[in-house]
C-alpha cells in the first residue's frame, strides 16, 4: 500500500498540475466511494422489518445488525487513518472498497442473525480504510482557496448517501429478499475501483512520521470497550457483568491513550489539536448532531413501516425529500459561510433540526398522511445541510496537511461514534416507551411469545393478527410504536439544542473557515470546550 513522493507541485496553488486538472474527476470518485460506505449503514434501515422476520430477529438483533458496523467503522478509522498518512491515502481507499466487498458478498450468504452481524462488522473494517482516504485526498487534490467547496460537496452527499440507500434498498425489496441490499455494493465498489485507479493521485504523509502502535492498539480497545457497554447497557442492564467489564476495559484503555498520546515522540493523535476551537467544537457539533440523525433514521424508517403500512420502497421515496435538501443545502453551505460565518451558520442550522424534531413528535401518529410529515422532513435536510460542510471545515481547517488522512479520521469518527451513541441511546429510549405503551398485551401468551412482542414490533404485529391476541391488538402495537417514536424525537431535539447553544459559546466570529493548516485568528476570549 505503501506510495511514492507526489510530483512536484505548482507553485500557484500547492497541487501539481495534472492532478488539478483533474480535480472534478477526481472529487467524483471520492464522493462515490463515500456514499458506498455512508449507504452501508441507511440502506440496512429499510431492509430492518423484512431482515426481522427472514431472520427471526429481536429487536435487540436488529439494533446491532447496525451497530457492529458502526462500532468497528469507528473503532478503526484513527489507525486506518494514520495507516494511510504513511503508507498511501489511494492505496488505504482501494484495500478498503475491496474489503467492503467481501463482507458485503458473506453478508448476502447467510441465513441467521449473528453470522450476517459478524459480516457487518467486517465491512466496517473495510469502510475505516475507505471514509478517511476519501477526504484526506480531497485535501491534496483542491488548492486551499477552492477546499472549502469541494468539502461542502463532499459533506452534502455524506448525508445524502442515508437517502440514496434507502432509495436503492427500497427498490431491491420489491422484486428481491433482503439479500440484495448487500449484493448491491458489488458493482458500484467495481467502478469506484476501476476508475479511481486510474485517476486517483498517490498521497501520503512526506515527512514519513512513524506509527504508534501503542496508541492504535489503546484507541481501539477504548472506544470499541466503550461503545459496546454503551449499546448492550440498555438491552441487558447497566449491572450486567459484562457491560461493566466492557466500561472498566474502555476506560483503562481511554486514559492510558490519553497519557500515552502526550508523551510519546509521534502521537497518533497529537491531543494539542484539541486546543483550537475549530477542531475541538466541530468535533463535537458533528458527534451530537449524528448522534440526533441516526436516531431518527432509525425510528423513521420503521415508523413508516410498521405504523403507517409504507413498502420498504415508499419508505425510501418518503425520506428522499430529505436526502435531496441536504445535498442542495451542503453544496450551497459554503457561500453561506463566507457571508454570514461558522457560528451563525452552524447554530442557525442545529436550531432548524430541532424544530423539525419537534414538529414530526407533534405530527406523527397512526393512521396519518404523509403530507404532515413532509415539511419536518425538509426542514430538517435543509438545516442538517447547512451544519455539516462548516464543522468538517473547521475540523480540516485546523490540521497541517500531511495529517490529513488523521484529520479525517477524527471527522470520521466523531460521526460514526455520535451515530452508535444516538441507535444506542435513542434507540433504548424508544424501547422503553415501547414496552411501557405495550402495556399487558401478551399476558396471556406463553413466555417465548411473551418475550418476542417485546423485544420485537415486527414479532408484536403478527401476534396481534393471530388468534391469541385480545381486541385492539394491531392498534395498540401501532400506539405503542408511535409513543415511542415521539419520545425519541423530543429528546434529538433536545440534544441538538444543546449543540447549537455550545457552537454559539465556543464557535469564534469570523466571515469563514480558513484553509487547512492556516492559524486561527483570535477574537474571541472562548475556550475549547474539549482543551486537552
Amino acid at each position: 500500500m505503501s506510495e511514492s513522493p507526489p510530483p512536484q507541485v505548482s507553485a500557484g496553488n500547492g497541487v501539481d498540475p495534472d492532478v488539478y486538472a483533474r480535480r472534478n474527476q477526481i472529487l467524483a470518485v471520492l464522493v462515490l466511494s463515500l456514499v458506498i460506505v455512508v449507504m452501508g449503514n441507511a440502506s440496512l434501515n429499510v431492509a430492518l422489518p423484512s431482515m426481522a422476520r427472514a431472520l427471526e430477529a429481536t429487536q435487540s438483533q436488529l439494533q446491532w445488525l447496525v451497530d457492529a458496523y458502526a462500532l468497528v467503522f469507528a473503532g478503526l478509522l484513527l489507525p486506518f487513518g494514520a495507516l494511510g498518512d504513511r503508507f498511501g491515502r489511494k492505496g488505504a481507499l482501494q484495500v478498503g472498497l475491496v474489503l467492503f466487498a467481501l463482507g458485503a458478498t458473506a453478508a448476502s450468504l447467510m441465513e441467521s442473525a449473528w453470522p450476517v452481524i459478524g459480516a457487518r462488522a467486517f465491512m466496517g473494517v473495510g469502510a475505516a480504510l475507505v471514509m478517511p482516504s476519501t477526504l484526506s485526498l480531497l485535501s491534496s487534490a483542491f488548492p486551499a482557496r477552492e477546499r472549502p467547496r469541494a468539502i461542502a460537496i463532499w459533506a452534502g452527499f455524506a448525508g445524502a448517501g442515508a437517502g440514496i440507500g434507502v432509495i436503492t434498498s427500497g427498490f431491491l425489496l420489491l422484486e428481491f429478499t433482503w439479500h440484495a441490499v448487500f449484493l448491491v455494493n458489488l458493482p458500484i465498489v467495481a467502478i469506484a475501483l476501476l476508475v479511481g485507479a486510474k485517476i486517483l493521485p498517490k498521497s501520503r504523509d512526506n515527512s514519513r512520521t512513524p506509527l504508534d502502535p501503542v496508541g492504535a492498539v489503546l484507541s481501539v480497545v477504548g472506544l470499541g470497550s466503550l461503545l459496546f457497554a454503551i449499546i448492550e447497557g440498555p438491552v441487558v442492564g447497566w449491572t450486567s457483568p459484562r457491560v461493566v467489564v466492557a466500561f472498566v476495559v474502555g476506560s483503562v484503555a481511554v486514559t492510558s491513550f490519553v497519557a500515552w498520546e502526550r508523551r510519546t515522540t509521534h502521537p497518533m493523535l497529537d491531543l494539542t489539536w484539541f486546543r483550537d476551537r475549530r477542531f475541538s467544537t466541530g468535533s463535537l457539533t458533528i458527534s451530537l448532531a449524528f448522534f440526533a440523525n441516526f436516531g431518527l433514521f432509525f425510528i423513521m424508517t420503521q415508523f413508516l413501516q410498521f405504523v403507517l403500512g409504507y413498502t420498504p420502497l415508499e419508505a425510501g421515496f418518503a425520506t428522499l425529500p430529505m436526502s435531496v435538501m441536504m445535498v442542495v443545502s451542503g453544496t450551497r453551505s459554503a457561500g453561506i459561510v463566507e457571508r454570514f460565518g461558522p457560528r451563525r451558520t452552524i447554530a442557525t442550522g442545529l436550531a432548524g433540526a430541532a424544530v423539525a424534531f419537534v414538529l414530526l413528535a407533534l405530527v406523527m401518529g397512526p393512521g396519518m398522511s404523509y403530507w404532515p410529515l413532509l415539511g419536518p422532513l425538509l426542514l430538517f435536510g435543509t438545516s442538517v445541510g447547512m451544519v455539516m460542510p462548516p464543522a468538517t471545515g473547521q475540523i480540516m481547517s485546523a490540521l497541517p496537511v500531511d495529517r490529513a488522512g488523521v484529520g479525517s479520521a477524527v471527522n470520521d469518527t466523531t460521526r460514526e461514534v455520535g451515530g452508535a451513541l444516538g441507535v444506542a441511546v435513542l434507540g433504548s429510549i424508544a424501547n422503553v416507551v415501547y414496552r411501557t405503551g405495550l402495556g399487558d398485551l401478551a399476558d396471556g401468551a406463553p413466555e417465548q411469545v411473551r418475550a418476542a412482542v417485546v423485544s420485537s414490533v415486527a414479532a408484536a404485529q403478527e401476534f396481534a393478527q393471530s388468534p391469541a391476541a385480545p381486541p385492539g391488538a394491531a392498534d395498540l402495537v401501532r400506539d405503542a410504536f408511535t409513543g415511542a417514536g415521539m419520545a425519541t424525537f423530543l429528546a434529538a431535539a433536545a440534544v441538538t439544542l444543546v449543540n447549537a447553544g455550545l457552537v454559539l459559546t465556543f464557535v469564534p466570529r469570523r466571515s469563514s473557515f480558513q484553509a487547512m493548516g492556516e492559524a486561527e485568528p483570535v477574537d474571541e476570549p472562548a475556550t475549547s470546550p474539549v482543551s486537552g
